[in-house]
């Protein structure tokens, strides 16, 4: 039996106004932080560590139904400073490679 995985892919844009010398993208230390979150809640279970994947960087999120998924994607879009574009993959643990599946256009209404 498979298990539902919401990939949620960010496109990998440097965060504006910082300086050189300082770390591009702390939105990916911030969506971790939140995802882990939401793991100790319960809602969802951190499917995998995140990884560049071309211009995106992909989260993953399982252990719920897939509208409470979606939702977590959603909200991840949603937080302040994360860049726009944010996308999700509805795949699951069998898939061969990221990006397999049906994109839903993040956050959601």
């Amino acid at each position: 039996m498979t298990t539902t995985v919401v990939e949620i892919h960010v496109p990998l844009h440097e965060t504006p106004g910082l300086a050189e010398t300082e770390y591009q993208f702390p939105w990916i230390d911030e969506i971790e932080e939140f995802l882990f979150e939401l793991e100790q809640q319960g809602e969802v279970e951190v499917f995998d560590d995140g990884e560049q994947f071309g211009d995106v960087y992909v989260f993953f999120v399982a252990g719920a139904d897939e509208s409470a998924l979606l939702a977590a994607a959603s909200r991840v879009a949603a937080l302040d400073g994360i860049p726009t574009g944010a996308f999700a993959m509805i795949t699951d643990d069998e898939a061969a490679e990221f990006g397999l599946g049906r994109r839903i256009d993040l956050p959601m209404p």
